[in-house]
């Protein structure tokens, strides 16, 4: 999986973005319920997105070649009670902790990542993507706008894409395989990259695997947006009828590819 970044831009972005969720949950509701993940509070959000991080500097840090068990992570589970101002800071320095194992480990060296045959560098990218979902999630939730950088928007379709590749590998039980062999095809085209960014990805269910090509090509149907829309649309944090969002081809099989896309 190679990222359109490079390491230390990651890195960066996974200090960023956390200060952009902290921003975006400041003053809201802790008990208002997610509307993106709806058997979530606000609360239950942030202490998902802090334990993360938390689990991945374990994971960084002690170079670990398996799995690093949650109860093991030190304040995986955040601070006891419901502070807003300790939660903040519990989220602050799991992000200044993560973002520092990081950079100390490269992106080269070899440690547990669960997509196969992954370096390090797995987990800066994956952590970026992972706090911008969420911060989609949390926007949703506390009626903050959702801004984000195209490059780093592109970023995140680029390596949903990749993943959603994987899904037969990872996950041969996965109800998103029942629609390979069909034919069908799916097209991202992000209206506001800038030049030098993929602007098209094609995920191409012919096969016995998906299979992704950045190309303009006609597809089955296509969905045409700003990347920070077409992300969520895509991760299924945005319905695809928000104004600003055009659809062209076959709705039918959006609403299909939609209701079964996920790693969950």
């Amino acid at each position: 999986m190679i990222g359109t970044l490079d390491h230390e831009r990651y890195c960066a972005e996974v200090l960023a973005e956390a200060d952009a969720f902290r921003r975006t949950v400041r003053g809201g509701d802790l008990k208002a319920t997610v509307p993106t993940c709806p058997d979530w509070t606000l609360e239950d959000l942030i202490r998902h997105v802090g334990g993360a991080l938390r689990w991945v500097d374990t994971t960084v840090r002690t170079r670990a070649t398996e799995m690093v068990p949650f109860d093991s992570v030190p304040e995986y589970k955040g601070p006891a009670g419901s502070d807003p101002a300790a939660l903040d800071a519990w989220l602050a320095e799991g992000a200044r902790l993560t973002t520092e194992a990081l950079r100390g480990i490269g992106p080269d060296t070899p440690i547990w990542v669960w997509a196969p045959g992954q370096p390090s560098g797995f987990w800066a990218r994956r952590m970026t993507h992972e706090t911008v979902v969420h911060r989609a999630d949390a926007a949703a939730t506390t009626g903050a706008d959702f801004l984000l950088d195209p490059e780093v928007a592109a970023d995140t379709i680029e390596e949903y894409t990749q993943l959603i590749c994987m899904i037969p590998t990872l996950r041969p039980d996965h109800e998103s395989n029942r629609l390979l062999g069909t034919g069908r095809t799916l097209r991202l085209h992000a209206t506001d990259t800038p030049p030098g960014t993929h602007a098209d990805w094609v995920v191409d269910l012919s096969g016995t695997a998906p299979a992704y090509r950045h190309t303009a090509e006609e597809a089955t149907v296509t969905l045409h947006a700003p990347a920070a829309d077409l992300l969520r649309v895509y991760y299924r944090r945005l319905s695809p009828d928000t104004p600003g969002v055009e659809i062209t081809g076959d709705r039918a099989f959006l609403d299909e590819w939609l209701s079964v896309s996920s790693f969950g």
